[in-house]
């Protein structure tokens, strides 16, 4: 059986979460201490207004396995995350909310399932948000799902593990941290949910708004939809790529 690659990065987005930041690495003291990977962990600051990047750093210099890298001003979620997976240098690459509404020990269940899928996503069994930002969800989680056919009830949820060469694959787009679970589809990758816990946030403010949690993503729905009707499957049936062309008869 080939070994599964021992390394993974946990990427960690900011944006103006100054009171959380030194408690987020105490908070992965239980998963780094049962995982059997080999952790990495970079801060992307997203442009952020308050002291969130002077707090960062201070991280950084405490903890030698943790790095950052900071936009010159914000740019979204998904540049962030996508910023941190180009940045990596490990097989395996996940995220995490750095206001810590997931636990970081609920990576150890994904990576039960990792030797086995390209795409493990979390699903946060109860949420513990506001009414209207739960409802909006759960709109938008049934909308994508009926077009889209992922199966997937949280593609949202800010807990997941991918193989970084899947996840650089993807179409990026803003917003697309929403559709990872579809956009790995689209690639043929095996995907796969696992049920974690939902934890009020203690810091910070949300960034939700109807416009970014619903309106925006039904129309990336449609978008993916399309990509989806668009896909040209083929095969190679020859080919002399590798090949000593001499040889060839």
């Amino acid at each position: 059986m080939k070994e599964t690659p021992n390394g993974i990065t946990i990427i960690i987005p900011v944006f103006n979460e100054e009171a959380g930041i030194k408690g987020i690495i105490p908070a992965f003291e239980n998963y780094l201490y049962n995982t059997s990977l080999a952790v990495r962990i970079i801060f992307v600051d997203d442009g952020s207004t308050d002291k969130s990047l002077v707090q960062i750093k201070k991280v950084c210099i405490q903890y030698d396995y943790v790095d950052f890298i900071s936009f010159e001003k914000n740019t979204g979620l998904s540049a962030a995350i996508r910023a941190g997976f180009q940045t990596a240098d490990t097989y395996w690459v996940g995220y995490i909310d750095a206001d810590l509404q997931t636990n970081p020990s609920d990576f150890l269940k994904l990576e039960d399932l990792i030797h086995n899928y390209d795409l493990v996503t979390g699903k946060r069994e109860v949420r513990r948000d506001s009414r209207i930002k739960k409802l909006s969800s759960e709109l938008a989680n049934w909308f994508r799902n009926a077009l889209l056919h992922d199966n997937v009830g949280d593609s949202g949820c800010p807990l997941k593990i991918i193989k970084r060469k899947v996840a650089l694959d993807m179409p990026f787009f803003k917003g697309n941290h929403r559709f990872f679970p579809a956009l790995a589809l689209l690639q043929g990758k095996d995907i796969v949910e696992v049920p974690i816990k939902h934890y009020p946030r203690l810091t910070g403010k949300s960034k939700f708004n109807v416009w970014n949690r619903l309106l925006s993503p039904l129309q990336d729905t449609f978008a993916i939809r399309w990509m989806m009707k668009r896909q040209t499957p083929f095969i190679i049936y020859q080919s002399s790529i590798g090949k000593n062309k001499i040889e060839i008869k």
